[in-house]
């Protein structure tokens, strides 16, 4: 049975799949887009019940479409994102298919383009754009053993706190996933504890301005590169209950037990790396560093912006900083729960291509791979600090569509009028 044709096949139906199929629709190029789930599935199904956009709703969009039924300002709930792409998709007539599981992606031998083996048969495509983003396989490190404690769940697991047995949890990580479970474990009632590590935390709003803002005009979205041993650092920032900047000196004031690192664990007790105050020091260096590059900003720019000295003044230090917890018995805790919000590895384990460097992660250049025809979108830092947004991934996706369209042009030049000529 001959397989079915196309010039891209776009693999994954997320804010990247979706914004892929707009570009290479505007530019005419045939393309279908691949999805074993849903449109925007992980927003739907592997998420906390409460969660928000990080971004208002005026930022966290594409520019064609915007939030009607969401202020500006407001943060819209994970299921009116998923809802927002749909619409999108629908908007835009992008080729989805949803309930198709792509297996394995092989260049074919002898002649051009890639052999795209799905779960409804396969594709001959001339160019294959995996779109499936940074959240694929959650990450728990192998510290506590399972059985240790009655529940270990990373955080894409994570819905409520009625889902939790009764008793104190340990939510390891400090970025924006980590925080917001801790705070809303905390507001159920529960003991908390919170293992804090390396971070970085904006101010929610500054003189008026979301912090979204404030990273545009400071052109700091734009940043190629970023920091040096900062490629990993995690964001901690909230949309939850409106907004709010994210301070750990308040989540220590309102109840929660902060640790440092989580680092080892041997007969019933979990060490933590001595370097909480290190940690949150860190991130008030970078949170007092974006104040002041606004402040500068608004001085030479002549801003009517209000001030607000009082947002430079940090709080007391918390006991459990001066003298941190280096040791939890967990059952003399009563830690019943550990919730692991240690992030996500990709997982290109399907796409059998030359396309990755010594450490099995994609090697590329703003997308495009050493695998000639093979494409990456929505990675983060992929061409900038902005690229795994929702904003982001729209403009990256818009250069590869371009590299797709030189790439077609030069394959398809003086060959369509040769005996047994082939254009793609």
């Amino acid at each position: 049975m001959p397989s079915e044709e196309t010039d891209v096949v776009v693999v994954g139906a997320g804010q990247a799949g979706v914004a892929m199929s707009e570009h290479l629709g505007a530019h005419g190029i045939p393309h279908v887009v691949l999805e074993r789930h849903r449109v925007a599935e992980r927003w739907r199904s592997e998420r906390w019940d409460s969660l928000v956009a990080n971004g208002p709703a005026w930022h966290d969009r594409f520019p064609g479409l915007e939030f009607s039924d969401i202020d500006p300002d407001a943060f819209a709930s994970k299921d009116r994102v998923a809802d927002y792409f749909s619409a999108y998709a629908e908007k835009i007539g992008a080729p989805i298919r949803c309930g198709v599981e792509v297996t394995s992606v092989r260049r074919h031998a002898g002649r051009p383009g890639f052999r795209v083996e799905t779960s409804e048969g396969v594709i001959d495509a001339r160019f294959v754009v995996a779109a499936t983003g940074p959240f694929q396989r959650p990450v728990i490190p192998p510290i506590v053993p399972a059985g240790a404690v009655p529940v270990q769940i990373h955080s894409n697991e994570y819905r409520n706190p009625q889902q939790l047995p009764d008793g104190a949890v340990l939510v390891v990580g400090s970025g924006s996933s980590g925080v917001q479970i801790a705070d809303e474990l905390r507001r159920s009632g529960r003991r908390v504890l919170l293992s804090v590590g390396p971070h970085d935390r904006p101010p929610r709003e500054y003189r008026g301005r979301d912090f979204c803002w404030w990273l545009g005009v400071l052109g700091l979205w734009d940043a190629q590169t970023p920091p040096q041993g900062a490629d990993h650092v995690t964001i901690a920032v909230s949309g939850a209950r409106g907004g709010h900047t994210v301070d750990f000196r308040a989540l220590a004031a309102e109840g929660i037990e902060l640790v440092g690192l989580t680092t080892s664990y041997d007969d019933g007790v979990l060490r933590f790396a001595p370097d909480l105050a290190a940690n949150i020091a860190l991130g008030d260096s970078k949170y007092l560093e974006l104040l002041r590059a606004a402040d500068a900003y608004v001085e030479r720019n002549g801003l009517d912006l209000p001030e607000e000295p009082a947002a430079h003044i940090l709080g007391p230090e918390p006991d459990c900083v001066a003298r941190p917890v280096l040791e939890l018995d967990l059952a003399g805790a009563g830690v019943t729960s550990i919730v692991w919000a240690t992030g996500y590895a990709t997982d290109h384990s399907w796409l059998d291509v030359d396309a990755f460097d010594e450490n099995g992660r994609p090697d590329q250049r703003r997308g495009v791979s050493t695998e000639p025809g093979v494409y990456f979108l929505g990675l983060p830092w992929q061409s900038r600090r902005g690229s795994s947004f929702i904003w982001g991934v729209w403009h990256d996706a818009a250069y590869v569509a371009d590299h797709i369209t030189t790439q077609r042009g030069y394959l398809a030049h003086g060959t369509a009028d040769r005996p047994g000529g082939a254009a793609g």
